[in-house]
């Protein structure tokens, strides 16, 4: 038994074609928007990329831009067959085409309900990115007169003072780097000899941050060298100073951003694949019903559409015993080849 069956006349067959084309038109200009708020997302991460770890950031905006893509392919040609579909002479051209285009159009709907759902659950492989580049951007801090880092002070002031954040969990991780180039350092000064000799790694390692973790809200000038040393500045106290430093990490800074760009775009593509499945359950009806037209010709009679030929259970049990036949098919022609190559062999 059918599944979903629904009476059509020609009048109603119109409607269904002539909504259906309106709507693929608009499904043209969502998937412009998908398009568009992937390659936004692409250039954003790109912006940023000089603190990341690796490219799997980048698997979300790539698949937003391919499914943006092939969303306009495909809602362009599903307009034209809506167009053309009231027309005998033309539909005949697209009928044997129609089933293999409905079984592609039900796949592309499971792949971008599965990119949607990546813009949600993406976000720990960001996290452990960001964290990973973040930490070795804060390395390259000082190499200034490196190639291929001398831009990287630059990008890290940059961040954190857009961002309002320091380090990469906090301010205490720039006090387990050298972030001060050695060109900027006095090697007679006693000062710097004992710092040096008192780190097993021969680094200069102090309690202070560069100028861009200082928040301009605090009251008094900002405090970025001798942070825990409460004796060498007057009435201050590093626990309660909050002002005086961002308190907040770098990567949860970046996270909590991009986690609000990729959730907003998520919710986005899912009310367009919910718009397509609309309009792929459409095109379901209208090619079912006007196949089943006894008489082409005949433009006046009705004719009934449905979703399934048979109930779920049957058509999940065809699709099984299809694909069973399938696989027979293979093995039987396997073996025949097996069987010709035996003789020569011999």
């Amino acid at each position: 038994m059918a599944l979903l069956k629904v009476k059509f006349d020609q009048k109603k067959r119109v409607k269904l074609a002539q909504g259906l084309w309106l709507m693929n038109w608009f499904s043209v200009l969502a998937g412009i928007i998908i398009f568009s708020l992937g390659l936004f997302l692409k250039i954003e991460l790109r912006k940023r990329s000089d603190v990341m770890n690796n490219s799997e950031s980048h698997f979300v905006p790539n698949s937003l831009i391919g499914m943006g893509v092939l969303s306009c392919v495909f809602n362009s040609l599903a307009g034209k067959i809506c167009y053309d579909a009231l027309d005998p002479a033309k539909y005949a051209r697209w009928k044997p085409w129609l089933k293999p285009y409905l079984a592609i159009c039900v796949l592309f709907n499971i792949v971008l309900f599965l990119v949607a759902l990546c813009c949600f659950l993406l976000r720990g492989s960001l996290e452990n990115t960001l964290g990973q580049g973040l930490k070795n951007g804060m390395k390259y801090y000082r190499d200034t007169d490196t190639p291929g880092r001398c831009f990287m002070k630059k990008t890290i002031d940059m961040l954190q003072i857009e961002f309002k954040c320091c380090g990469n969990n906090g301010f205490r991780d720039w006090f387990e780097i050298q972030w001060i180039s050695n060109r900027y350092l006095d090697f007679s000064s006693k000062e710097v000899k004992d710092r040096i000799k008192s780190n097993v790694d021969g680094r200069y390692l102090v309690d202070g941050v560069p100028f861009s973790c200082c928040n301009p809200s605090s009251p008094r000038p900002c405090i970025q060298y001798q942070i825990t040393n409460n004796s060498a500045h007057y009435s201050y106290d590093h626990q309660t100073e909050e002002l005086n430093l961002w308190v907040r990490g770098c990567r949860a800074a970046l996270l909590s951003y991009y986690s609000s760009l990729m959730n907003s775009m998520g919710v986005v593509t899912l009310l367009i694949w919910l718009f397509e499945v609309t309009i792929t359950i459409g095109l379901r009806y209208l090619q079912t019903s006007l196949d089943r037209v006894s008489n082409p010709e005949e433009t006046e009679s009705e004719s009934e559409g449905w979703l399934l030929e048979k109930s779920v259970p049957e058509t999940w049990k065809a699709f099984l015993e299809s694909v069973k036949k399938l696989g027979k098919g293979n093995q039987v022609e396997a073996e025949g080849a097996d069987a010709g190559q035996a003789p020569e062999a011999g």
